[in-house]
């Protein structure tokens, strides 16, 4: 009786420190080699010995991962960028990684001048190549069935942040900005472009001038006020920002009169209206300041020669002389070409 129960105990402590000993593999904290939460990068092509080397490489313990990919059968890698918190064991990271559990990553829409630069943005925050990406906006097939053109196609994108999934097809990620840009005209917004008689992507192409045209909010509406005073009595925009877009050369300090000839619709000095679509994708306190234009009676403005990033506006052409005049003479001071 004494050797048999000499024998249970014997099991019970074998029982206890298997026990511990799995309890140690699977569910102590494997990440007490990184310094905060850890993200993982799991593409199509991996694999679990490759995900096994990732995690490795991002300092996680990743002793008894093998042994659960073998029991509960983990044979594919699921695509996804994958956070493991601090203090995780490696039964949750394996749990979380075979589920598929991705965290949605915040992905700001940048305002940026073309969409080849939007293609790069996304081909680097999500799990798409640029170049897929560049071809998709070219086509006019592609952005005909978005509702746009290729020149319009920048209106889609209102640069706010918004929660998606890197593993985010590029098919799944504009039907999302579809939806996000019906959000944004809401009726509030849609009345105040009726009555500008306006459509959408003709207050956004202005937007997007009146964005190069200053960095300061505050001034915004009025500009927007001068160039559609300019729409209404049929002047040229004659907005120098277009003439850098048409030539592609964002780098221009100075435009000059050699500038203004270029042949291209984006051309405002020798073209009535609106260009064909947005310079760049606008920022939404640009679209904004469209929709609350000032309304008063001038017609031109020049930069400031303090060079604030303000403007002096003007009723007439001599005063707009007299203001570029001021403007010219504090560029050849600092020797702007």
């Amino acid at each position: 009786m004494t050797k048999g129960r000499n024998i249970l105990v014997a099991l019970l402590v074998a029982a206890s420190c298997a026990c511990l000993v799995v309890a140690c593999i699977f569910l102590a904290d494997c990440t007490s080699k990184c310094d905060g939460d850890t993200r993982i990068a799991i593409y199509p092509q991996d694999t679990p010995v490759t995900v096994v080397g990732k995690l490795k490489q991002e300092g996680i313990r990743t002793c008894g991962f093998s042994l659960l990919a073998k029991v509960l059968r983990y044979d594919n890698a699921r695509p996804g960028l994958y956070r493991i918190a601090k203090g995780s064991n490696i039964l949750s990271v394996f749990r979380m990684l075979r589920n598929g559990r991705q965290e949605p990553v915040n992905l700001t829409i940048p305002s940026v001048r073309t969409m080849d630069r939007l293609a790069g943005f996304l081909g680097d925050h999500l799990m798409m190549d640029s170049t897929d990406i560049v071809n998709a906006f070219s086509d006019s097939l592609f952005c005909d069935s978005l509702g746009y053109s290729v020149a319009t196609l920048p209106a889609l994108f209102i640069p706010n942040t918004y929660q998606v999934y890197w593993t985010t097809s590029l098919g799944d990620f504009v039907k999302r900005m579809q939806r996000e840009n019906a959000a944004f005209w809401n009726d509030q917004r849609e009345a105040k472009a009726k009555a500008l008689g306006m459509t959408h992507e003709e207050v956004v192409t202005l937007a997007s001038i009146i964005d190069e045209e200053t960095a300061n909010n505050a001034e915004k509406p009025m500009i927007a006020g001068m160039y559609i005073n300019r729409l209404h009595t049929g002047m040229p925009l004659q907005a120098d920002p277009t003439i850098k877009f048409a030539l592609q050369d964002f780098t221009l300090r100075r435009i000059w009169g050699k500038h203004l000839n270029v042949d291209s619709p984006y051309n405002t000095y020798k073209n009535i209206g609106l260009p064909p679509g947005p310079i760049r994708i606008p920022s939404v306190a640009g679209i904004d300041a469209v929709l609350d234009a000032k309304k008063h009676d001038y017609l031109y403005m020049c930069a400031k020669e303090d060079f604030s990033g303000t403007h002096n506006f003007a009723r007439t052409y001599g005063e707009h002389l007299q203001n570029a005049r001021k403007y010219t003479q504090a560029l050849n001071n600092r020797g702007i070409k």
